[in-house]
């Protein structure tokens, strides 16, 4: 079928040009050769999300290799995942693109990059194989009619820009997000639960005088929880002109995305910024260093891994004045700088995407999906990969790898058909 012949029935429409759409119909191509695949993409360009990851290296996986590890890093769809990357895991993604000549490297948080160090690498690569194997790419293509066809079990589309209804024996619904999608009401009408849409990987809007100014400034381990839930998420946190960022943040946000959208995202949360000291470890440090360094300042004396110039202002903001040293420390103060450290309160006042990483909680429900094929439960023909479905995972490449694998079912099962 040539790049824009689409007068046949084709056997699979991938509907999306994103991560797990090209890697659907590239794993189509690749197990059932003669089959007529094409992709449509709503906008003018293909792979956008992959050409921005990773500030523009692609962050293809995580180098993880046992799915029951692999998997605690989905908040949502862990279950299903784990069963799956059975199939699929980031050993068979680093070999598939090794096939096509590019090479994937760890870094020492097992984030997965082209050793390019550019997500063009992993562009140019589907492009390439698309082109080897005669997919058609079209593009500003947006699907606003999908029918199921009663006779012979297929599907007419309707497409924005293509005056002719095309039909095709399966379709993959490879859209990423939902939210806001003009497909959620033809999805609906095709009895497809949709779980709510709400945002996850975000960064907190934080105003507060215990970092204003610092901006930048960085911490390597804290434990941050949603107030009233026990359930804390550590990791490095950064200090941004809008408030907090950096993996513990949005671990947090992707873990309790439900719970903050409720509020708007406006609710209180804990900082322990000591995580690994506990509060009769801290005490006992106080008292060491009030007995073997009473003459310091308080001011002066951080205790690590805490930034200096955080130190200071948690110092201040507990109302320890500049001159204090460690000997003249009161009970009630030295109290105040223990909860300071290990439970310091702050209020979010809504939510700022992380750079790239925009990744929505919520989609197709996954117990209307059959996990061993990703085919819809309620209409056999109709697929789902990536991020349509309701999974996400935090950041790191996870959310890459559930759209290679769930493509890769979607693919193998298709070409059984």
């Amino acid at each position: 079928m040539l790049m824009n012949d689409l007068s046949h029935t084709l056997d699979l429409a991938v509907i999306g040009g994103g991560a797990s759409g090209f890697f659907t119909a590239l794993r189509y191509a690749e197990m059932a050769a003669g089959k007529h695949v094409a992709i449509f993409e709503k906008s003018s360009h293909f792979l956008q999300k992959v050409r921005i990851s990773g500030g523009g290296r692609c962050n293809v996986t995580h180098a993880c290799f046992d799915p029951a590890e692999l998997s605690k890093h989905y908040p949502r769809g862990a279950r299903e995942l784990h069963a799956a990357f059975y199939h699929w895991q980031p050993q068979d993604t680093i070999e598939w693109f090794a096939r096509y000549g590019v090479t994937l490297k760890a870094e020492p948080d097992g984030r997965m990059f082209p050793v390019t160090d550019s997500s063009a690498t992993i562009i140019d690569c589907f492009l390439e194989r698309a082109r080897q194997h005669k997919i058609p790419l079209l593009v500003n293509h947006a699907l606003i009619g999908i029918k199921r066809l009663e006779n012979d079990g297929g599907f007419e589309l309707t497409f924005d820009h293509h005056a002719e209804p095309i039909t095709a024996r399966a379709v993959c619904i490879a859209t990423g997000s939902l939210k806001d999608s003009p497909l959620l009401n033809q999805l609906k009408r095709l009895e497809q639960t949709i779980e709510p849409l709400v945002p996850s990987l975000f960064a907190f809007n934080v105003t507060d005088p215990r970092i204003a100014g610092l901006a930048g400034l960085s911490h390597p381990q804290v434990a941050i929880r949603r107030e009233g839930s026990q359930a804390a998420r550590q990791g490095p946190l950064l200090i941004t002109h809008r408030g907090f960022s950096g993996p513990a943040v949005l671990r947090l946000s992707a873990w309790e995305a439900r719970a903050m959208a409720e509020t708007k995202h406006h609710f209180p949360f804990v900082i322990d910024w000591l995580p690994e000291m506990d509060m009769e470890s801290l005490k006992a440090r106080f008292a060491d260093i009030r007995q073997n360094q009473g003459a310091k300042l308080v001011r002066n004396t951080p205790i690590p891994p805490i930034p200096r110039r955080l130190w200071e202002r948690i110092v201040s903001c507990c109302g320890i004045e500049d001159p204090m040293t460690w000997g003249q420390l009161s009970k009630p103060a030295t109290q105040s700088l223990l909860e300071g450290l290990k439970s310091a309160r702050f209020e979010a006042n809504g939510k700022t995407t992380n750079k790239d990483e925009f990744v929505t909680c919520g989609g197709i429900s996954r117990q209307t999906i059959n996990f061993k094929t990703m085919e819809s439960r309620k209409v056999p023909g109709l697929y789902f990969t990536g991020e349509c479905i309701d999974i996400d995972g935090i950041t790191g490449g996870f959310n890459f790898q559930a759209a290679w694998t769930t493509a890769h079912l979607a693919a193998s099962a298709i070409a059984r058909r």
